[in-house]
């Protein structure tokens, strides 16, 4: 469904005028910025452990095809890196990684003033610092918290999608090449 809108261009590979039609998969539009930072609009949304882009689309717009339209909204072009992994994809992730998944990634300390509740990533570097000071943060708590990240994302409110849908098929098809 996504790639179906998407222009399709006359390309000579090879520079030898044998032209062949193809799907210019270079054409790209984006969400107005407005739209994309009114909640009225979205929903936040905590991708649970092992769910796809599809499942979601599935359940909250009774479409899979339409989880091109999470991914555009999250700004996600690399789902593999740029989307929650499953656990056993994360572990994976870890000892592939790190040669010990539990060894120092850097260390944290709390602001000092304003919020203090906020943690400063100070690196490996603790000259200056008292051990009360500081907090260990593994590679494994690291690699989690950037999961985390990942797992809060914005959900198109139903009532939108086919606007949606309609106004990116509106925007692809106005392509010159």
């Amino acid at each position: 469904m996504y790639f179906t809108s998407f222009p399709r261009i006359p390309y000579d590979s090879s520079g030898n005028d044998d032209f062949k039609t193809v799907t210019n998969l270079l054409k790209r539009v984006a969400t107005r910025v407005k739209i994309s930072q009114n909640t009225a609009f979205f929903d936040t949304y905590d991708v649970k452990n092992g769910e796809t882009p599809e499942m979601i689309a599935h359940k909250l717009y009774g479409d899979p095809e339409l989880h091109w339209v999470i991914l555009l909204m999250n700004d996600v072009v690399d789902r593999y890196h740029q989307w929650p992994m499953n656990t056993r994809q994360f572990l994976a992730h870890l000892n592939d990684k790190y040669t010990n998944v539990d060894g120092v990634h850097h260390y944290e300390v709390s602001q000092t003033s304003g919020d203090t509740t906020i943690r400063i990533n100070i690196g490996t570097d603790t000259t200056g610092y008292s051990e009360a000071d500081l907090t260990t943060i593994t590679n494994r708590e690291y690699e989690q918290e950037l999961q985390d990240g990942l797992r809060q994302v914005k959900l198109l409110d139903p009532a939108y999608i086919e606007d949606f849908v309609n106004e990116f098929e509106n925007l692809m098809s106005r392509s010159v090449l």
